[in-house]
C-alpha cells in the first residue's frame, strides 16, 4: 500500500503522534489528508503546512452522530489512521469504573466504530485498487504493565479487534496493520520516566511500515526490543513491564 497519492484520515490529528502522522503522509505523497480532532479549531497549526491538502474534520470516534457526519463528509478515503486514543485509567484496583469505561470506550469501541463508519469508503478504495486500516495500538497489548492496567486491557482488546478485522477486511482487498508503540514523547505519557521516541520518528516508521505492507509494525526501539521479547518468551516480557511498574 502506497501512500503517494491516497487519500488520508488521522483521527487525533491535533497534537502528538496524529499530528506527526499527517505531517509523515504528506511527505510519502498523500494527496489529500483527512486531519480530524473533536475541536477543528484546534487544527490551525497542522493545517497550516499544507491548507491545500489537508483537510479539517470535526470527528468525535465516540459519538456515532459525529461518525456520521464525518464518513458523509469525507467519502474518497483510502488509507485510515485510527490513532485517536485515550488514557483515562491506570491501575485496576485503583481506576473508577467510569475511568476505565473511558479507555474502553475510546480505544476499543471508538476503533470499532470509526472503522465501520468509514468501511464504505475503505471498500470502494478497495475495489479500485487499494486501502488500507491501520490501527495505533501499543507495546502493552502485548503484556500488561499493571501501572496502566486498564489502559492495556482496553489496547489488549483492540489488538484482538485488529486481528478479526484483517480477516473480514483482506477479503475487500483492505490491508489491516496493527501498531505497536513504545513511549512516544507526547501528553499522554510527558509525566512517566522512561526513554520516549520523537513522535516525529514513530510517524515516519508507521508510514514506512505500512508501505512495507507489513501486518505488525514496531516503529520504535522499545517496540522493537519488546517484540523480540514476546515473540522468544512472553511470560518475561509480562515481567519486564510489571517491573515497570514499580
Amino acid at each position: 500500500m502506497k501512500l503517494k497519492d491516497a487519500v488520508v484520515l488521522v483521527t487525533g490529528a491535533n497534537r502528538g503522534l496524529g499530528s506527526a502522522l499527517v505531517t509523515a503522509s504528506l511527505a510519502a505523497g498523500a494527496r489529500r489528508i483527512y486531519a480530524g480532532a473533536r475541536d477543528p479549531k484546534q487544527l490551525a497549526a497542522v493545517l497550516a503546512r499544507a491548507p491545500e491538502r489537508i483537510v479539517p474534520l470535526g470527528i468525535d470516534i465516540t459519538n456515532v452522530d459525529s461518525l456520521a457526519a464525518a464518513a458523509e463528509s469525507a467519502p474518497d478515503v483510502s488509507v485510515l489512521f485510527n490513532n485517536a486514543g485515550i488514557l483515562a485509567s491506570h491501575n485496576f484496583l485503583t481506576s473508577s469504573s467510569a475511568e476505565i469505561a473511558q479507555d474502553f470506550s475510546t480505544n476499543f469501541f471508538g476503533t470499532l466504530a470509526a472503522t465501520k463508519a468509514f468501511l464504505p469508503a475503505l471498500t470502494r478504495a478497495g475495489a479500485a485498487g487499494q486501502a488500507a486500516l491501520v490501527n495505533v495500538l501499543s507495546v502493552v497489548s502485548l503484556a500488561n504493565m499493571p501501572a496502566l492496567g486498564a489502559y492495556s486491557a482496553s489496547k489488549a482488546a483492540a489488538f484482538s479487534l485488529t486481528q478479526a478485522l484483517r480477516s473480514d477486511l483482506g477479503k475487500l482487498n483492505i490491508s489491516v496493520h496493527g501498531v505497536f508503540a513504545g513511549a512516544i514523547d507526547t501528553d499522554m505519557v510527558r509525566a512517566m520516566q522512561m526513554t520516549k521516541t520523537s513522535p516525529a520518528n514513530v510517524a515516519a516508521a508507521i508510514v514506512e511500515g505500512v508501505e512495507q505492507g507489513l501486518e505488525d509494525i514496531f516503529p520504535d526501539p522499545m517496540s522493537r526490543g519488546a517484540s523480540a521479547t514476546w515473540r522468544s518468551d512472553p511470560k518475561e516480557l509480562e515481567r519486564q513491564l510489571a517491573s515497570m511498574s514499580g
